[in-house]
């Protein structure tokens, strides 16, 4: 029997926090005789090859065919190409250029095409296993994809879209429910690459994370309790005029559930993805604007605490971007750090890259990438190891570019214990912290909300990530933790939820 609670959003995360008192009930052992497999696969369709355009210079001598070609096969590439084969004792184990939780990498990436010199009509599946594309549909449902999209303006001019879907099981088999947070990290982490990937190689990504879930589902013949269609990203081709587009709503409302059963533990996932849909004929009313003057103030402006500037030079990447595409292939999520200390100049450039493209757009970069709302998202650092720089935890403030310290004391011993025990808290030189007031972001944007703060955490996450390996810095997401105790250990407000660490710091290798 249903009956009126707190948002299913808020359930969920009240449900899947990680308590010190309750962790060791929660591993379970895996089940290894029901391992998913990372890779989808397609028993039709045509195969097209796209590791000959990895090779090709970029030159005026190529034909117009085959540096669209290059540039397709690139994008995708960089975006989440296998980039390593790791030998183990059973199956290898192979990484991709988007960093997955436990390397279980639970979403597909989709093309549909308009019809294009290069790609015929309908549906594509990205085969990253030998870089290539399965046209599986050969239809044209581009007018499908604007009716599920409500008619989104990004869709009337673009002739390619990437579509990302989510495959559950490939995540809950380890995480169980929680497999939830990870799953949109995940998501996050592939549009941070998408958005940079495709400024490499003249595209324009416009992000739209409203649409009607089960026309998407329908339209890629989606079994909606095993994949989910999570984000569909117009590509406004920025070599052909007419699609230079402006940027459009990227998040809209689903309802609030108030209302619900008693959900067994091992349903939990399935049944918040599906409250979190948007069902409905016209699309919601976009929600309303914040005030200029209000927007433009950060959240938190502690009284009398000490404030240091983080105003830097922008990082360098290369002529056309080529030192951002080989640290993107060479990224790796570090699995063990020195304990050395980082300087106050690396860890200004690494928040700068990570929040102000702006300063980035004489490298070729957008000037303002699309997220979902990142009004939403808070950052506190824990510092343990910064020369230059007193330890503590400190909110960062974006828009004023400077870090305000709220907390006096050496965390290495805490962090250790908030990461589960990781020693990678606890040698990081600093942790980065997204937080989020849940309960205003579900009024906001309804229990989909949900999916919008961690997408925009792991894709603030990734370009830290980025900037971390471009430095010869360490870098590693954890999205383990014990939610509670990191707001009362470090300070944390209390309504700021939790969503993504990041751990920061000099790598150490074995």
């Amino acid at each position: 029997m249903a009956y009126l609670q707190t948002s299913i959003a808020t359930h969920y995360h009240e449900r899947t926090k990680y308590h010190p008192e309750t962790i060791a009930s929660k591993n379970k052992a895996l089940d290894w005789a029901n391992q998913p497999s990372p890779f989808k696969e397609y028993k039709i369709g045509n195969a097209i090859d796209l590791k000959p355009y990895l090779s090709q210079e970029c030159g005026t001598s190529l034909e117009p065919s085959e540096r669209n070609w290059r540039r397709l096969s690139r994008l995708l590439f960089c975006s989440y190409g296998l980039t390593a084969k790791l030998p183990t004792m059973g199956a290898p184990v192979y990484l991709r250029a988007a960093p997955s939780a436990g390397g279980l990498y639970p979403a597909e990436v989709y093309l549909i095409s308009r019809g294009t010199p290069l790609l015929g009509a309908g549906l594509y599946n990205y085969q990253p296993q030998n870089h290539s594309l399965i046209h599986f549909w050969a239809s044209d449902v581009w007018n499908d994809l604007q009716a599920a999209c409500f008619w989104h303006p990004a869709l009337e001019n673009t002739q390619l879209a990437i579509v990302t879907t989510a495959i559950f099981y490939r995540s809950a088999w380890r995480y169980e429910d929680r497999a939830y947070r990870r799953i949109f990290l995940d998501t996050g982490h592939l549009l941070g690459n998408i958005e940079l990937a495709s400024a490499m190689n003249d595209y324009r990504p416009h992000l739209i994370g409203g649409f009607r879930d089960r026309a998407m589902d329908a339209l890629f013949y989606l079994d909606p309790k095993q994949e989910g269609v999570i984000t569909v990203i117009p590509l406004a081709d920025l070599l052909d005029i007419r699609q230079h587009l402006p940027s459009g709503t990227t998040a809209l409302a689903s309802d609030i559930q108030t209302q619900y059963p008693e959900i067994p533990d091992g349903e939990l996932l399935g049944y918040f993805h599906q409250a979190t849909e948007i069902d409905r004929a016209e699309p919601p009313a976009p929600p309303e604007r914040v005030e200029e003057a209000i927007s433009l103030e950060d959240k938190y402006n502690f009284p009398f605490c000490l404030k240091i500037s983080t105003k830097t030079n922008p990082i360098a990447w290369g002529e056309r971007l080529s030192e951002l595409e080989s640290t993107i292939l060479r990224r790796r999520s570090t699995r063990a750090y020195t304990g050395e200390e980082l300087t106050l100049e690396e860890l200004k450039a690494l928040l700068h890259f990570t929040y102000h493209p702006e300063d980035y757009i004489d490298q070729g970069l957008d000037l303002s990438p699309d997220y979902f709302d990142l009004d939403l998202i808070e950052t506190f650092v824990a510092v343990s190891g910064v020369t230059g720089l007193e330890e503590g935890c400190y909110y960062y403030a974006p828009k004023a570019q400077e870090l305000r310290q709220i907390r006096f004391k050496n965390f290495r011993r805490e962090l250790h214990f908030l990461c589960l025990g990781q020693e990678l808290g606890r040698d990081a030189a600093a942790v980065v912290f997204h937080t989020a007031d849940l309960q205003k972001a579900v009024a906001k944007y309804g229990d989909r909300a949900y999916r919008y703060l961690h997408m925009d955490a792991g894709h603030l996450g990734q370009r830290l990530n980025l900037a971390a390996i471009h430095l010869n810095l360490g870098a590693s997401g954890i999205g383990g933790f014990f939610d509670d105790q990191v707001n009362e250990v470090l300070g944390i407000p209390e309504d700021e939820a939790v969503i993504y660490i990041t751990t920061l710091g000099r790598p150490r290798y074995h």
